[in-house]
């Protein structure tokens, strides 16, 4: 191969590596900006802490306070062994449940048949203090997957229960105890 031969190849493949990386830079803002996640996306999607009505202790008002769980992505995602808790530690734990992809479920606190929908505590207290919680989601290795958290100071509010940065973490709980009712219903 001659001088000038060997220059030209040199060129060449310099012009071919310089459009490659000029196509895949292109392509990775398209992607990253435009395509939706493939695996799953399992957040918190939705808070009612303060069920609506007087506040009775009636299996229908329990069951007006939940904690809606939202599969973003495509993929559906076994919850099995996944939990839910507040900040004082009351643990709800899902039991033989997949989230299709695009999918919701909601965790009631009251007594009801669990179907794909909506699940339930089986509690006869509230969860959820209405003034000041976080609820927390963790999944089967016990990595937490979101946390929402709410605030009676704050008002700002982005329809997730959450504070004004939408992280902010509260303290205590309100809603007198367990009455003895412990793991076997799906909660520790």
């Amino acid at each position: 191969m001659t001088a000038s031969q060997t220059f030209t190849a040199r060129r060449l493949a310099a012009a071919a590596l310089s459009a490659a990386a000029l196509v895949g830079a292109a392509a990775l803002p398209a992607a990253a900006n435009g395509a939706e996640p493939r695996g799953p996306q399992v957040e918190i999607s939705k808070v009612q802490y303060d069920a609506p009505g007087h506040g009775s202790r009636s299996n229908r008002s329990l069951n007006e306070e939940w904690v809606q769980i939202t599969n973003s992505g495509r993929e559906s995602v076994n919850l099995d062994d996944w939990t839910l808790s507040n900040r004082q530690g009351r643990v709800y734990t899902f039991h033989h449940l997949r989230l299709n992809g695009h999918s919701t479920v909601r965790v009631h606190t009251g007594v009801g048949r669990d179907t794909y929908r909506d699940v339930y505590q089986d509690r006869r207290n509230f969860v959820w203090d209405d003034r000041r919680d976080t609820a927390t989601l963790r999944n089967d290795h016990r990595r937490v997957v979101d946390t929402i958290s709410w605030d009676a100071r704050h008002h700002g509010d982005d329809g997730r229960g959450r504070g004004d940065d939408g992280r902010g973490h509260g303290d205590g709980r309100g809603h007198g105890d367990d009455h003895g009712r412990g793991p076997g219903h799906g909660h520790r």
